[in-house]
Formats: structure tokens, sequence, C-alpha cells
């Protein structure tokens, strides 16, 4: 025999239910887009670091095959930057200017020899970074879209313009989202990320 519920027995009426999830949509409206927030900033500073993994094969690879190397940036789907490490062994008699003298993703560079002759170009991309509309990446200090380097790993001078510098930050009207940050490469080669806000002469400032 079912007994009746007693008087003060534990439950949730259906008006408790209800306001307890009209509180939990409303929470979970507050922080999906705080955890999206969140989720860019982390990919964006995880940019700086995917940019700077890029110069710094360049001017290894230069090193490795006493060769000519170039970072080479070509925009992806969702607008940022992918980047390609080629090689070129000629000499300084006879330039790299030809497109065929460089490695590609499927064969070695013109004249490649020993270890060199096994290198194929290295290609990034840049999907997993988030896209145009919630980071602008941007390639300077004036233009083009690559940076070349000398057997010895210097920046090729010769070569302009060149991408000595990539600055990410969030795009218009979605200022604060995140903190800006850069990718500066000396003439010596080497990449550091900075603050481009920072003051000249602080230790995290990008040089010119």
């Amino acid at each position: 025999m079912d007994q009746a519920p007693r008087a003060g027995q534990a439950g949730f009426t259906l008006i408790e239910s209800m306001v307890a999830l009209a509180i939990f949509a409303i929470l979970l409206a507050m922080g999906v887009p705080r955890m999206s927030d969140w989720l860019t900033a982390t990919k964006a500073a995880n940019a700086a670091g995917f940019y700077a993994e890029g110069f710094t094969l360049a001017r290894l690879q230069a090193l490795s095959n006493n060769s000519q190397s170039r970072l080479v940036f070509r925009a992806n789907a969702g607008g940022q930057p992918d980047w390609q490490v080629d090689i070129c062994l000629r000499t300084t008699d006879t330039p790299c200017s030809v497109e065929s003298d460089w490695s590609s993703v499927d064969k070695a560079a013109k004249d490649a020899t020993g270890a060199s002759a096994a290198f194929r170009s290295i290609r990034r991309s840049a999907a997993s970074l988030p896209p145009s509309t919630r980071l602008s990446v941007t390639l300077g200090p004036n233009g083009g879209n690559a940076v070349y380097f000398t057997p010895l790993g210097w920046v090729d001078t010769s070569r302009a313009p060149r991408v000595t510098r990539i600055d990410l930050k969030p795009p218009a009207g979605q200022s604060g989202a995140f903190k800006a940050s850069a990718v500066a490469l000396t003439l010596a080669g080497v990449a550091a990320t900075c603050n481009p806000d920072a003051a000249e002469g602080a230790s995290t400032w990008c040089p010119q």
C-alpha cells in the first residue's frame, strides 16, 4: 500500500526547477563569452611563438645548410599568414633570383648535394590561430611577405621590402580583448617576442 507524501518532504516544485534553470541559463550566457575571450587570448599568445618559430627555423636552415634561406608568408582561408621555410644553394655570383633555384615542399633546392639534397621546404599552417576577425596579424614594418637570410644567419638587407616584425593585436572594435604583442627580428637574425606598447629602453621594448 502506497503512502501519501508526508508534509515537509524535501523536493523541487515545478516553479523552483524553472527558476533554477533560468539562473543557470543566465550564468551560462555570461560565462560563454568570457570563455571565448580567454581562449582567443591564449591562442593570440601562442601566435607569437608560432611566428617566432618561423624566423628561428629559417635562420637555422641557412646555418645548417650553409645556404641562403627565406621565410615566406601566405594568407590562409582564415585570413592569417601561414609560413614556409625554403633554402637555395646558389652562390653569390649566381644569386637565387629564379624561383626554381629554391627548394619547395616537393623538391630539393637546385644543385643541392649531401644532406641539403634531402631537405624539403618546411610549411606551417596558421589554421589553429584565431581568424582575422578575432586576431589582427600585421607583417611589417614596410610591407612585403618574406625575409631572406645569408649563409651566416644574418638578415639579407639587399632584399626589400622584408618582414622583420609581426604585430599581433585585437582587431578594430575589440580593443582590450587581450594584450597586444609582437615578434621582432634583429639584423643578426635573432627573433624575440616584445611588447609594442613598452617604452624605449624597457626590457620588453620592440626594437625598430
